[in-house]
Order: C-alpha cells, then structure tokens, then sequence
C-alpha cells in the first residue's frame, strides 16, 4: 500500500516538474519578433522639448545673448521675446524665429541656438519599466543602443525576467519586439544589442519561477 502511495507521489512530483518546466522554456517567450538590430535614422535632428535649456547667442549684441530654459509649457522667454513655442523645434527653427521676434527691434539680426541641457519631447524619450534597476526616462540619442539604455537604469533585478522584455515602438503604432536583455548584460551576447528609437518603451517583467 505504502509502495504504492510513494509510487503515485513520485508519478504527481515527476508531472509536476515536466510541466513546470514547459512553463519555465515557454513562459519566457513573449510571442513578439524579435527587435531589429538597426533602427537609427540617418536624417535625425534633435528636437527641442520642456526641461531643456537652450543658449541663445544674438551676433553682435551680447546683451541679447542668455541661457534661458524651455517651461513645462514648451515655450521660452528672452530680451526682446516673450512665449516664443520652442518645443517640437530643432535649433535651427528656433534661431530664425527668435530671429523673426526681434527683427521688430534690431536690424537684420543674426541668431545661433545651442541646446546645452537635453530631455527631449516627450514623445521621443526612451522609457524603461518593470524590473530595471532604477526604473526611469531617459532623452532619446541618435545610435542609443539597448547596451546603452540597459547600463544607464543600472540593469535588471534579480527577479527579473530579462528575456521576457518587450520593447513596444510607439512610432510603429505601438509595434512589439521581444529583446534578451539577460543574455545580453549577464552572458555578454551582443548579438542581443538592438539599436532605440525615440518613443521606444521597455518593459521588463518579473520572473515567475
């Protein structure tokens, strides 16, 4: 009786094991293709958005020239202009149009914009969530590659599922990639490297097993 009581708890253990591991290999997998490893674009120009800050440098007339911030509102404020919109601009934009703004005042001025603190729109940072280190956003940079997001949240906890991330590319309309970031931080794989796009979000899931 007591053989065949062991027996059947041995037979439950064995199941139980099999389809823990069927959980464990496909589990992982998160049903998406895997990420491009190219996605930088040749043509990107960096575009200005809340929280950076700009150096703006009027030829010729220094006391025009400041460092003023971009407010939560997208615009900015100098000598000679008052919520001038900014965001959404690169700095080429932005220095005909100050340009424009004080052409009322001086004559024919001469305007150089130099972005010296980066954040970005908000609609281009890179988003890291779940079991990253240090959770976070980050301004998106032309050839930011996953190695590069990966060291700058600290990597992943020990609970995490590195493997199981899923990178969800908003200027795709919302496409989903799987990426190895456990093979790529802790084994050294770089064929898992991918490179970013602005808007890309990182989701890291928490290991179940």
């Amino acid at each position: 009786m007591f053989v065949g009581l062991h027996n059947g708890v041995v037979a439950a253990l064995r199941w139980f094991l099999i389809g823990a591991l069927g959980i464990a290999v496909f589990g992982c997998a998160t049903g998406h293709p895997p990420a491009p490893s190219a996605a930088a674009s040749s043509d990107y120009n960096y575009i200005i958005g809340p929280g950076d800050t700009v150096n703006i440098v009027v030829w010729r007339n220094p006391e025009l020239s400041m460092s003023v911030p971009v407010r939560p509102d997208g615009k900015i404020t100098a000598p000679l202009v008052e919520d001038l919109p900014a965001m959404g601009k690169d700095a080429t934009t932005l220095a005909r149009d100050i340009e424009a703004a004080i052409g009322k005042f001086i004559r024919d001025p001469v305007v150089t914009v130099i972005v010296t603190a980066f954040v970005g729109p908000y609609a281009e940072q890179i988003r890291v969530v779940g079991e990253a280190a240090k959770p976070q956003t980050l301004p998106y940079k032309q050839k930011m590659t996953l190695l590069d997001v990966m060291i700058a949240v600290g990597g992943i906890t020990d609970f995490a599922d590195g493997n199981g991330t899923t990178l969800l590319r908003t200027s795709e309309g919302n496409k989903q990639y799987s990426l190895r970031v456990k093979d790529l931080i802790k084994r050294g794989d770089v064929s898992a490297n991918v490179e970013m796009k602005p808007g890309d979000v990182l989701i890291i899931p928490r290991s179940w097993f």
